[in-house]
């Protein structure tokens, strides 16, 4: 009986070519997926398929999908590998509509000698001429690197004239915060740490903690019903300013629950946990489950990476690393992020408009949320979600625009205040979802980094007594849940004590610090970052003051 296609041995060389010819190719336990026509209908987005292109996608696919979503994805399959995967740089990384420069030889264990990928041949017609995805681009040459990090200016060309600069006051140093203090580990050492990462997930699902308490949603329940009641009470009773605190509450608490559904982590079906999620976010709340999935599967997937992770793209009001002053590309917005003259003005002043701008944080929300919708930016499977989330708008906005807003309070003094108040509530939450990553690595060692390693780089835990979990919503533990995203936060307290655990048996720091000290943390980077903007500024005030510039040592 002749093989199947889908059991044909690839080489690398082979697969490199599919990618470069514009195919989403990624790699599942030695098997290779090509997902270009799956793309468009993906439910977390195709950006988060994108970013795992040319690479060993094991681990983070085991962490979002069940068993059965892993079975199905094998429809795609078109081939094994003989030996274990190389991670290349994901086409979308590479930098907006630039060429690939990189020579990469691969030795293939047939005698031959090495060969470069441009010297390929023409695979096998196994490979339909499926439709190339928006987000990957046809290149068949790669002679060098071009990373989406760079910027505008590097991009450009330089003349080929030199001019000496010469300045008698010693100028600021500019120094890079965000060199990664970690170990560098041999290849053997990281398919060590990964294969131990896979033990500590299958003990944990021995243990349960992937099993959902529904009674501890039960006591969720009572609690905002109580906070909605009071809020309640004082409007019905004309205390707007205490019944907007309670509003805030309410939305405050709420968004843990949405959370949990966003990632399955409540009955771990997609159809039942997505329209809690939709509800909750939307009818309640006024925010897109449908953008938020968009936006938080890839902030998991590439995690505190400036080019990529919209979690800490924040220009021009913030920049958690001197990498943004080089204007760099987003893949996530399809622009560049342009550290202009009031980005360079406002970020040396950012560890103080830190709490401030994180106020109005909710009113950036609405925005993404309605341009989600209205643009039709979700995917193409499941087109019910889009007008549901519309049906949801249009109750909040009906609910708490109409009836609360305009209906019952009676001045508009009152009602701004109302607004503001029950807005600015908020803004813990805000602080809660950027403390865990703003001080930490934004630099990635390495493209063959284990899922887990990728994790405890970026990510760090807030230590808080348990009576207080109820405040913090799971939150606190951002490393445990970038683990294992499909936990129910009530069990992550537990998964925290093994994680400690098995950290110090493989080496590897898991940080955990007090709530005050991680936001001292937090403002001790963005004061850094701030101060390197300061210097760079005095540098080119300095030159052009001085004119030096426009002389040359010969003078």
């Amino acid at each position: 009986m002749a093989p199947s296609k889908r059991d044909t041995v690839l080489c690398p060389v082979e697969i490199n070519q599919l990618i470069d010819d514009g195919h989403a190719i990624v790699i599942l336990d030695r098997k290779v997926l090509k997902l270009d026509s799956w793309l468009q209908y993906h439910p977390g987005g195709d950006k988060c398929i994108l970013h795992m292109v040319g690479r060993d996608a094991s681990d983070e696919i085991v962490a979002f999908h069940p068993a059965d979503v892993r079975k199905q994805m094998l429809r795609y399959q078109i081939g094994v590998l003989a030996k274990r995967w190389e991670n290349v740089l994901p086409p979308l990384q590479r930098g907006p509509n630039q060429p690939v420069e990189e020579t990469i030889e691969i030795e293939i264990d047939d005698g031959s000698e090495t060969e470069s990928l441009s010297s390929s041949t023409n695979l096998s017609d196994i490979f339909d001429t499926d439709h190339l995805s928006p987000g990957l681009t046809r290149r068949r040459t790669r002679t060098g690197s071009v990373s989406s990090r760079s910027s505008v200016s590097d991009m450009e060309t330089s003349t080929p004239e030199k001019i000496d600069l010469q300045i008698d006051d010693k100028l600021p140093e500019i120094t890079s915060e965000t060199t990664d203090s970690t170990t560098p580990m041999d290849q053997e050492k990281l398919d060590e740490i990964a294969d131990s990462f896979r033990t500590l997930i299958a003990k944990l699902e021995d243990r349960g903690l992937y099993n959902c308490n529904y009674w501890a949603y039960m006591s969720d329940i009572a609690r905002l019903t109580v906070i909605f009641s009071t809020m309640l009470f004082f409007l019905h009773n004309g205390w707007y300013v205490t019944s907007s605190i309670f509003m805030g509450g309410f939305w405050h608490q709420m968004v843990f629950i949405a959370h949990d559904a966003g990632h399955k982590g409540i009955t771990h079906n997609y159809h039942i946990d997505t329209l809690i999620g939709m509800t909750i976010g939307n009818h309640l709340g006024g925010l897109s489950m449908g953008w938020w999935k968009r936006s938080h599967n890839i902030h998991h997937i590439v995690t505190n990476d400036p080019a990529h992770d919209e979690g800490i793209q924040h220009l021009p009001f913030m920049a958690v690393s001197t990498e943004f002053f080089k204007s760099l590309y987003s893949t996530y917005h399809d622009r560049v992020m342009a550290y202009n003259a009031f980005a360079q003005f406002v970020v040396p002043y950012q560890k103080y408009l830190y709490y401030p701008l994180l106020c109005f944080g909710r009113f950036n929300l609405y925005v993404l949320s309605l341009e989600f919708i209205f643009m039709d930016k979700g995917p193409k499977s499941n087109r019910w979600h889009r007008f549901y989330e519309l049906s949801g708008q249009v109750f909040f906005w009906f609910w708490f625009g109409y009836l609360i807003m305009w209906c019952s309070i009676p001045t508009w003094t009152q009602r701004i205040l109302f607004l503001m108040i029950s807005h600015m509530v908020t803004m813990p939450l805000h602080v809660q979802f950027t403390l865990s990553h703003f001080a930490m690595s934004t630099i990635t060692p390495s493209r063959n980094e284990p899922w887990a390693l990728q994790q405890l780089r970026t990510t760090m835990d807030v230590d808080c007594p348990a009576w207080l979990d109820w405040m913090h919503g799971g939150l606190q533990f951002q490393t445990i849940h970038h683990l294992f995203p499909t936990m129910p936060r009530h069990n992550l307290r537990q998964a925290s004590e093994e994680v400690k655990v098995w950290s110090k048996e493989v080496g590897v720091k898991y940080e955990v610090y007090g709530f005050v000290e991680c936001n001292g943390k937090v403002l001790s980077r963005l004061e850094e970052v701030g101060r390197q903007a300061r210097y760079m500024r005095e540098c080119q005030e300095r030159v052009l003051n001085d004119g030096d510039f426009l002389r040359g040592h010969w003078e």
